[in-house]
């Protein structure tokens, strides 16, 4: 019971404080799941933000489900999603009752529009500490830089690029293996 009531609150905690959705998410999950409880390391938490990501769904409910069931199985898996759904539905439905009449306030719209760079920031930063962590040196950066740029700038659907990335990292294996092996 113990197991559950710490993913709940860890995950509780996570769903609560962050602003900007799931990638937002990423910074906080880190440090409760790697730095401060140590229920998964560095590595492993990269692997799963990866299969998150490729998970049909929503990306913070994907990693909830897969550390709550690494770390006490099916019912860690519920309590961990629990934690992390509760308060971002309740703001949810309480913004959704009252938006009508602050919709239109210049205030409201300044607090969102300054928010705006503290979430870019909250993402970023995880993205740089797990490029550190996953070997990303300036040789192979130019790939994500070139698909951004192919996405923003020339309207390249981003199914495509999966699927270019996707190819070219198989061909990168099938004609570089004994580098794969190092």
């Amino acid at each position: 019971m113990i197991k559950y009531c710490e993913l709940f609150w860890s995950f509780f905690k996570v769903g609560t404080f962050t602003i900007g959705g799931g990638y937002a998410m990423i910074p906080l999950m880190q440090r409760e799941l790697v730095d401060r409880r140590k229920w998964i390391s560095e590595e492993e938490f990269i692997d799963e933000v990866a299969l998150s990501q490729t998970l049909p769904g929503v990306f913070a409910v994907n990693m909830a489900s897969m550390v709550g069931y690494r770390r006490a199985g099916v019912g860690g898996s519920v309590a961990a999603v629990l934690g992390n759904i509760m308060m971002p539905i309740v703001f949810i439905l309480v913004l959704a009752i009252f938006f009508r009449s602050f919709r239109d306030n210049v205030y409201v719209s300044r607090i969102f529009m300054g928010l705006r760079p503290a979430v870019v920031a909250l993402i970023a930063a995880p993205v740089f500490r797990m490029a550190k962590t996953a070997k990303v040196s300036w040789r192979n950066v130019w790939i994500p830089v070139v698909a951004a740029l192919l996405i923003w700038l020339c309207g390249v659907n981003p199914i495509f690029v999966v699927l270019a990335a996707f190819a070219g990292g198989l061909l990168y294996s099938l004609f570089n293996k004994e580098n794969i092996r190092k």
